[in-house]
């Protein structure tokens, strides 16, 4: 157990922090976040948006005379990953959307991320500069060229001091190996090479080598006619570097082993939960598609997230999850709807708490949820600006089915279906937690006594 990561039980009282982005009546389109990730310290937050944009925070030294008060995150850096583009062959746009960011653990002063459209993947580096070299041989004061004739003496530039400017330069760009959208990346723990999944392919890459990559796994079958499933979401194992997971639209979850064939087109193993003949309904397989799957930070649980609820999966267990969460089970009865308006197709994420005790993943009317593996507790909380004042603590909502209403819940045909929490991120060591909101990013913590 990490210090500080107690369970969730009715002590952990969670209270708003700070929210960035403009208030949503403002917002457009190329606001709207779609990734949040914590760097493998926590005092980097990443979030990636619909118009390419890359958004920093960094957290804040903690003030010796205010005890309470935890660091904040501010803007660190900003910078444009991916411009939109345009494949000619297919006469098709590519978006610049953001659709992954991962960090790479910190080995220097500079810090490396990869970020991701739906073709192209980035590796950036985040450095800092405070110092500038003076008193060029060969360039005047502004930077322009001398003429070699007036040179007479021989100048040894020094380095003096500049005001702190944050840089992100693309290192590396890896591109043209996915003909279907990329859905995720993940990082090995070799930190060496790195995976990019789409539709039907998953690829491995070496950091230092971008015009190629391996193809791991390839289920594109012969005639697309034949095609049943598509790969939703991968991820490598945590301390193994030979083995990841990747989860499909049908619900099933495979575990490969790069170690048994360069091709992993043959699983290890299969986790699939069998359908229960009596809830099978017209919507039965778009609802089983997995939108997340995650390692647990021990490497010993597999998290899944489908359209209605997060399950934890054993390693050593395939035939069942040995923990299944309903997210929001009272929007069963209004899953005709949400065919109709399409939001029967969004992708919620899932992540653990630091200590693998806690999960939390999103819902609609820009509620939240958190459930707690070990009392088996839950809770419903929201991102919303109404109670955005400092350190004010987070009410449980309810919703409510049916019959009456009480005063303090909501009725699940008022909930708000366009305001969805799809990516969340948990600090790898602490009680904080960051929403995206549409184009808003909510920062909550515990409440320090």
């Amino acid at each position: 157990m990490i210090p500080g990561l107690g369970a969730l039980t009715q002590d952990t009282l969670w209270c708003f922090s700070q929210v960035k982005g403009t208030i949503e009546i403002g917002a457009t389109e190329a606001d709207i976040i779609s990734t949040v990730e914590f760097n493998h310290t926590g005092e980097l937050l990443a979030t990636g948006d619909k118009g390419g944009r890359v958004v920093i925070f960094q957290r804040e030294q903690e003030s010796k005379n205010q005890v309470h008060r935890r660091g904040e995150y501010n803007v660190y850096s900003t910078f444009q990953s991916h411009e939109p583009e345009f494949d000619y062959l297919k006469s098709l746009e590519i978006e610049e959307k953001i659709n992954k960011i991962r960090w790479l653990p910190q080995q220097n002063a500079a810090y490396f991320l990869l970020s991701t459209n739906d073709k192209t993947v980035k590796l950036w580096k985040v450095s800092e500069r405070d110092k500038r070299p003076e008193g060029y041989n060969l360039k005047d004061e502004e930077g322009r060229l001398r003429d070699p004739a007036t040179i007479t003496t021989l100048r040894v530039p020094v380095l003096r001091p500049m005001d702190l400017m944050v840089e992100a330069t693309p290192r590396r760009v890896f591109a043209n190996a996915h003909t279907y959208h990329i859905n995720s990346i993940s990082v090995n723990s070799d930190y060496e090479t790195y995976m990019s999944a789409d539709d039907l392919r998953i690829n491995l890459w070496n950091f230092e080598i971008t015009n190629q990559s391996f193809n791991i796994v390839d289920i594109k079958p012969a005639n697309m006619e034949e095609l049943t499933e598509v790969i939703t979401a991968a991820e490598f194992h945590p301390h193994h570097c030979n083995t990841f997971v990747y989860s499909s639209s049908k619900g099933t979850i495979r575990l490969c082993d790069m170690r048994a064939s360069a091709l992993c087109d043959r699983h290890t193993k299969f986790f699939e939960e069998p359908e229960d003949p009596s809830n099978r309904s017209f919507f039965s397989e778009i609802i089983s598609s997995i939108s997340d799957v995650k390692f647990s930070h021990s490497g010993r649980y597999i998290m899944t997230r489908d359209y209605l609820t997060v399950k934890v999966w054993d390693l050593n267990m395939e035939n069942r999850p040995i923990e299944t969460y309903q997210v929001h089970d009272y929007l069963r009865s209004k899953l005709c709807s949400l065919y109709e308006n399409d939001c029967i197709f969004d992708k919620f994420e899932c992540v653990w708490n630091g200590s693998d005790s806690v999960i939390m993943t999103g819902s609609y009317n820009n509620f939240f949820r958190m459930f707690d593996r070990n009392t088996k507790r839950d809770v419903t909380l929201e991102a919303s600006r109404e109670n955005s004042k400092p350190r004010a603590i987070l009410k449980p909502r309810k919703v409510c089915v049916g019959g009456k209403r009480r005063k303090d819940e909501i009725s699940v045909d008022s909930l708000d279906f366009s305001k969805k929490i799809l990516h969340t991120a948990w600090h790898p060591s602490e009680n904080i937690i960051a929403v995206a909101a549409t184009n808003n990013l909510y920062i909550f913590q515990d409440k320090v006594n």
